[in-house]
């Protein structure tokens, strides 16, 4: 009997999607929705594919993943800077990454800096860009030949513990904690970033039968604390002086953790979830509930990497016990794409299971968007799940949501002082806001100008990237994207994420432009 049960569920869960492929119209699209893909570097995992691949096919492969992405509409990609005490950027506190240039501590040949270009052509295509560090790992293995003169583990010896067949930074250094500090503020301070983001690895999961040796400094430093409470002082510290560091240099850059799926067990603490499994709490000394209600964090986005009925730990349990227990933050969901037909929870052998974990996730008020591990497992495979998502969850566009944190009025209004059509091209020119720093532009159509709705996604014809030139922001448009439409408007999106009120245009008499009256700024 319980061996059917799962199939029986399957079974009709496919049948619901089969309907739904036929009934858009029953299908919720939701037009601010947080679409993110991890591109994870270490070992070669998504990109670059080898690390001696040439540059121009390590552009050409991250350019593949882009678009992928793109088409499938998703709106942000969390891309992998640092994960094992190096470097994917140019930089005075860590070697260049073995994954990028086949050596550690080795320039790219020919020389490019391979963070400003992947934000460049991410933000071309109207992706956020979270730049992902791991910042307590030191190394992926005990193999020092393969490391750069340069790394950390040669330079302060005395801030590694080696654990499990690795090296980790000592959390509970101070001079530790100060250099990982600086090692996000450089890259905070020299890249137009939008996030900075964290994952899971805080203190490391546990080995059977090792122990993390880090007696001495907590003789040191323990200040009468239990073991468990110090190792969470040191963790949390951390991350409120990561979180000053980044908004005293640039307010809007979000800074966003992706722990671990559960944070207690509610066999140990009531206000739990209501699983069985490893715990950020008691295992990896992380507490998101804290960093939460500090308002260290701008957007939380737990790994739930579980199927929907998991007996151990549901992803339906979990995604009720987040947004119930989420404060001052954005929640996006971690999804698994990685374990499709690929794990011994038969589950993930449907193609119905990541489309109803979405549908599943957007019944809560709380929860903002998804992300997935990996980006490969979208990527010339999986095809019928992408299909059902291309075709549902994600057939329309969404913006990225600004995080509660981040909210606010955009008093400034497109201006538009020119506009031109040609047979390729529709070209507009906007003044340049006096109060606002504006990130993108986007294009909504309508087939008349009473029907324009900027709240409705299946109106987003374009979001595109501002250069702003001679106090002008112009940009163009393919002709045969706009020739459907008889009304258009533009608003502003600013570097919070933040939407201004559109402008209309009439596309169909006169090209005339309608805007609103301008806010009263000394009221």
């Amino acid at each position: 009997m319980h061996k059917k049960t799962p199939l029986l569920f399957s079974i009709l869960l496919l049948l619901f999607f089969g309907m739904n492929v036929h009934s858009q119209e029953k299908v919720t699209h939701p037009k601010t929705e947080f679409r993110g893909v991890w591109i994870a570097t270490v070992v070669n995992i998504d990109w670059p594919k080898t690390s001696t691949d040439n540059v121009e096919k390590e552009k050409a492969d991250f350019i593949d993943i882009l678009e992928t992405y793109k088409k499938l509409h998703f709106n942000a990609v969390i891309v992998q800077i640092r994960s094992v005490g190096d470097a994917f950027y140019p930089s005075e506190l860590a070697p260049w990454s073995r994954f990028l240039t086949g050596k550690e501590g080795q320039t790219p040949a020919p020389s490019y800096d391979a963070l400003a270009w992947m934000i460049d052509q991410a933000h071309m295509r109207g992706f956020e860009f979270h730049a992902w560090m791991n910042p307590y790992r030191a190394t992926f293995d005990l193999n020092k030949n393969l490391l750069s003169p340069n790394h950390d583990i040669f330079k302060h010896p005395e801030w590694m513990i080696e654990y499990g067949g690795k090296l980790y930074y000592d959390p509970a250094l101070p001079e530790v904690q100060e250099h990982l500090t600086k090692v996000v503020k450089e890259v905070v301070d020299k890249y137009d970033i939008d996030a900075i983001h964290f994952d899971d690895y805080f203190y490391p999961y546990a080995v059977p039968g090792k122990v993390f040796n880090d007696t001495a400094s907590f003789k040191k430093y323990g200040s009468g604390l239990s073991l468990a409470d110090w190792r969470r002082a040191n963790v949390s510290n951390f991350v409120h002086s990561i979180s000053t560091t980044i908004k005293a240099s640039k307010p809007w850059v979000q800074f966003g953790i992706s722990p671990f799926g559960v944070w207690r067990n509610k066999s140990v603490d009531p206000k739990g979830s209501d699983t069985q499994s490893t715990a950020n709490y008691d295992d990896l000394y992380a507490d998101p509930v804290l960093w939460m209600d500090q308002k260290w964090i701008d957007y939380i986005m737990p790994q739930l990497y579980w199927s929907m009925n998991n007996p151990r730990a549901s992803y339906s349990k979990l995604v009720k016990w987040w947004a119930e227990n989420s404060n001052n933050t954005a929640v996006y969901i971690g999804h698994a794409s990685y374990k499709i037909r690929g794990d011994g929870d038969k589950s993930w052998n449907f193609s119905s299971e990541i489309p109803t974990q979405v549908d599943y996730a957007r019944s809560f008020k709380k929860v903002g968007g998804s992300a997935y591990f990996s980006a490969k497992w979208f990527m010339n495979k999986n095809f019928d799940i992408v299909r059902l998502l291309e075709e549902n969850q994600y057939k329309y566009p969404a913006l990225p949501p600004a995080v509660p944190n981040l909210k606010r009025i955009v008093i400034d209004i497109p201006t538009v002082t020119e506009f031109a059509k040609d047979s390729s091209f529709y070209i507009f020119t906007i003044k340049v806001p006096l109060n606002t720093k504006v990130r993108y532009m986007v294009v909504y159509g309508a087939d008349h100008i009473s029907k324009i709705n900027t709240n409705d996604a299946t109106q987003i014809i374009d979001k595109i990237r501002v250069n702003e030139m001679n106090d002008a922001i112009t940009f163009s448009i393919l002709t045969q994207k706009m020739n459907a439409y008889k009304a258009c408007a533009v608003t502003f999106i600013d570097y919070f994420a933040n939407e201004s009120t559109p402008t209309t245009i009439d596309l169909k008499k006169t090209f005339k432009i309608y805007s609103p009256a301008q806010p009263n700024e000394n009221r």
